[in-house]
């Protein structure tokens, strides 16, 4: 199956941006789920583990996804289709030595930190490009950077944030929300659909030719289920991302989601001027939020999703702001990744609907079946 297929059917398990990706090959080899295998290592979930021996098993796949984001390859480069575990591809035998090397010069020449990956050399292409490109246009000289202006501090960015969207006031008016669109990717589309709750409940759904994919978050937990597979509770870093994403009151909420907000300088997003806001917490990868210096709102997002070998980036852009029951919402935003991207387009949003508790709560698992002896009949003598 080609990852463009694979990202659209997977489209309700990021719809709010959130990191949550799962690829079919992956689940094949692991169909159990994140909750059985929590504290348990690669090899002890995974067959024919050998250089990632150790490694946390729901960090296999992340790591896996950021080789193919760096290489910009499929998993079938690397693995036989139906037979992850076989070695008979050369490829995966020299993916094996690379993950080696990039240990080795990180831990020689960089105290063990992570600085060299696999992307330092391969930008997105199966081959590391070892001779400097010649550019189709004459080099153009260096400018000299201009000194930025006194930055405004976070408190006054997130507190313009919060008016642009309509106030506090208004904000907190609002207890719950659905909307309604459409998914598209290149010339595919697929139903829509999003309920949140306030303070932090969320689920979305996308209704596919494969019937429906479906991302949720309880308040505590998310999980997700799609197609015939039974749902799945979410690793601690999908939790991380969807916990995000599933904050009601967001503008509010900001200050109290980082240990440390910090405002650095950022080049223009298009032709919009922006302040960047980088927030952090301990042990967890920077979230960068990019907000209009004019309207003060939010239009874009970029998180991390920390793996053994490197961050996976995924960025989230917000558009076509319009008012609703006095607070003001994007009507479109786009989640990108290395290897694609698709925009959401809402058409419809209702808020204050009444929405009942058990439509965030994960579906119980269908017991499996099991045959039933065939019935002894006696033979006639």
């Amino acid at each position: 199956m080609k990852r463009a297929l694979l990202t659209i059917l997977s489209a309700a398990l990021i719809i709010a941006g959130g990191l949550a990706f799962r690829t079919s090959a992956v689940h094949a080899q692991n169909p159990v789920g994140a909750a059985a295998n929590s504290g348990k290592t690669a090899e002890q979930v995974f067959k024919n583990i050998q250089v990632l021996k150790g490694t946390p098993a729901d960090q296999v796949q992340p790591a896996m996804q950021f080789i193919s984001n760096s290489l910009g390859v499929e998993c079938s480069f690397c693995h036989v289709q139906g037979a992850f575990d076989k070695d008979d591809k050369k490829t995966k035998l020299t993916a094996r030595k690379m993950i080696e090397m990039q240990g080795a010069i990180n831990k020689e020449h960089f105290n063990g930190d992570r600085e060299i990956t696999c992307n330092s050399c391969h930008h997105g292409s199966e081959h590391p490009a070892g001779v400097p490109l010649i550019a189709d246009t004459d080099p153009t000289p260096g400018q000299i950077p201009l000194e930025e202006p006194t930055l405004p501090s976070a408190d006054q960015i997130i507190e313009k944030y919060i008016q642009a969207v309509g106030g506090a006031d208004a904000i907190q008016k609002i207890t719950s929300r659905v909307q309604k669109g459409t998914l598209v990717m290149g010339e595919r589309q697929a139903t829509a659909e999003v309920i949140s709750k306030a303070p932090n409940k969320r689920v979305a759904t996308t209704i596919t030719q494969n019937g429906p994919n479906v991302t949720a978050y309880d308040g505590h937990a998310g999980w997700m289920s799609g197609g015939n597979r039974p749902p799945r509770d979410m690793s601690q870093q999908e939790n991380e991302a969807i916990a995000f994403d599933a904050t009601f009151y967001l503008p509010l909420e900001l200050k109290k989601m980082f240990n440390q907000l910090r405002v650095r300088p950022s080049d223009n997003i298009g032709r919009i001027a922006v302040y960047q806001v980088i927030g952090t917490n301990p042990g967890q990868p920077p979230v960068r939020m990019f907000f209009d210096k004019v309207s003060g709102l939010l239009i874009r997002t970029i998180r991390y999703a920390e793996t053994p070998l490197g961050r996976n980036p995924t960025q989230v852009d917000y558009a076509e702001y319009r008012t609703d029951s006095g607070v003001k919402l994007p009507f479109q935003w786009t989640i990108a990744r290395p290897m694609g991207r698709f925009t959401i387009q809402v058409s419809e949003i209702q808020q204050n609907v009444p929405v009942d508790d058990s439509k965030f709560e994960k579906p119980a698992a269908a017991p499996a079946t099991e045959e039933k002896p065939a019935e002894h009949k006696p033979q006639p003598k």
